[in-house]
């Protein structure tokens, strides 16, 4: 439909309208109504705060920075099997600032601290059994580019996707020294940074994972 653009309207008591809009030379907004689609329970997981939120159909403006930080301080790194609790935020947080310290640009700081942003909405999966996860895979890369469409303007460029991934790559190094006492063999990576395992309060996390994304999004405010 050439001209037309497409809306989700909240129709109230857990439906949600499909809406074409096209605007009229004279400034007029003409509405076709497609489909109603009433979100049903067990399509969709509740927010921290209060949003219901569909994985498999992620709505980008159901995505909120303060949910991704809550529940990444939550979420174990290793599926728990660690010596001690390591939070998905903390993980993110580090990834983030190597990236400053190795002085990558605030793009590439970000996007370390929103890599696991996913996992916020469809938890964390060990690497080996994610590898047979086909579909999921698939699910976790889209609402991946979702997210760094929402909050830096556009999906990462290879080059983009690799300077993170080093980043990663190394982290993981680490943690299962620290945090399994797993040796690890090869080639040491090389940190700019200085690692701290203490367990911090969730809350401090949170808010951490908050301050940094403020700094290095520009933004003024979360809600921005």
């Amino acid at each position: 439909m050439v001209g037309w653009k497409c809306e989700i309207k909240d129709s109230g008591a857990g439906r949600n309208t499909l809406v074409m809009i096209r605007e009229t030379a004279d400034g007029r907004r003409v509405f076709d109504i497609i489909r109603e689609r009433r979100i049903v329970m067990g399509n969709y997981i509740t927010t921290y705060t209060g949003i219901h939120f569909e994985p498999a159909n992620p709505d980008p403006k159901a995505i909120r920075i303060d949910d991704i930080a809550h529940a990444l301080s939550l979420i174990c790194r290793g599926n728990g099997h660690v010596k001690t609790f390591w939070s998905v935020g903390e993980h993110c947080i580090n990834c983030a600032k190597e990236a400053q310290a190795r002085s990558l640009s605030n793009r590439i700081a970000l996007a370390c601290l929103l890599h696991d942003a996913s996992e916020c909405y469809m938890s964390d999966i060990p690497r080996p059994f994610k590898r047979e996860l086909q579909e999921y895979r698939e699910h976790e890369e889209r609402l991946l580019d979702i997210i760094y469409k929402k909050f830096l303007g556009s999906p990462l460029t290879p080059e983009e996707r690799s300077q993170m991934e080093e980043i990663d790559d190394a982290m993981l190094w680490y943690d299962l020294e620290n945090l399994l006492g797993e040796k690890q063999f090869g080639e040491i990576p090389l940190l700019h940074i200085d690692l701290d395992y203490t367990v911090r309060p969730f809350r401090d996390v949170e808010k951490e994972y908050l301050e940094l994304f403020l700094r290095f999004s520009g933004k003024s405010d979360i809600l921005k």
